[in-house]
């Protein structure tokens, strides 16, 4: 059992980042921090994020919560929501979680939504949730 979020450098990601630590205290089990970025990473620009990325996960994790959790991450080289589908999906996630954030009207017939793509093609349970 894995509860999965959707990572990126983002208050609305912080969070999803946060629910899904809830989540995965509520469910007893561990957390998979999926975070995809759409370019290319050398090595050194990979340890980089993994260094920014941890830290930010250990501090939504906490020590007091008894969550383990392992960052998965990953490039695209196409559609990112479809590559944190088939990572969450790989995993065997019984959970994903996602953060979104409002668009206007033009946003949505014009640009795709990262969101919209994972919502749309998981085969698992999406938990959304958006800055207040």
């Amino acid at each position: 059992m894995t509860v999965a979020v959707a990572h990126q450098v983002s208050a609305t990601a912080r969070i999803a980042l946060t629910q899904a630590v809830q989540e995965a205290k509520l469910r007893g089990t561990d957390l998979a921090v999926l975070h995809v970025v759409n370019s290319s990473l050398d090595a050194d620009r990979a340890e980089a994020y993994r260094l920014g990325v941890s830290d930010e996960i250990e501090r939504a994790v906490g020590t007091e919560t008894g969550v383990t959790w392992e960052l998965h991450l990953q490039t695209a080289t196409a559609d990112v929501g479809e590559a944190i589908v088939t990572l969450s999906e790989g995993l065997g996630a019984d959970l994903l979680v996602i953060g979104a954030r409002r668009r206007s009207p033009v946003g949505k017939a014009l640009l795709g939504s990262v969101a919209q793509t994972i919502i749309l093609q998981a085969n698992l349970p999406v938990l959304v949730v958006k800055v207040p």
